[in-house]
């Protein structure tokens, strides 16, 4: 078993040394995104001005631009989920905790009681 954790910590990829891509959500998406945008918009860039610096310059940009926003999108959309599921279960333990009481939202209101009470006011 310990040869089974040791490869996995072999298997970690870390991007100029300090942003472990594997196991961060979203970046090794980010990353791939963000190199494949790179790779068009600076080929397509160079085939449209034949201006290699300008090109590489253009390629690193929508990389930054591309990996940053796919980033931040997915982000979002985890802490947005995280955000429902930590809702649906809190609803769940309220439904557990309070199924078969009075303070039961399910419950509907029964109106022959209400109707009893007003009467005795």
């Amino acid at each position: 078993m310990s040869t089974d954790s040791e490869a996995e910590k072999l298997k970690s990829f870390k991007l100029l040394g300090i942003l472990d891509v594997q196991n961060l959500p979203c970046a090794r998406d980010s990353v791939l995104y963000g190199s494949a945008g790179a790779l068009v918009a600076g080929l397509g860039h160079f085939l449209a001005t034949s201006r290699v610096k300008r090109s590489f310059d253009f390629a690193m940009g929508s990389f930054l631009l591309t990996t940053l926003g796919t980033w931040m999108f997915c982000r979002y959309q985890n802490a947005k989920l995280r955000i429902q599921h930590r809702m649906v279960q809190e609803g769940v333990k309220n439904k557990v905790t309070f199924e078969g009481t009075k303070m039961d939202p399910t419950r509907k209101p029964d109106r022959s009681n209400k109707d009893n009470q007003g009467d005795n006011s």
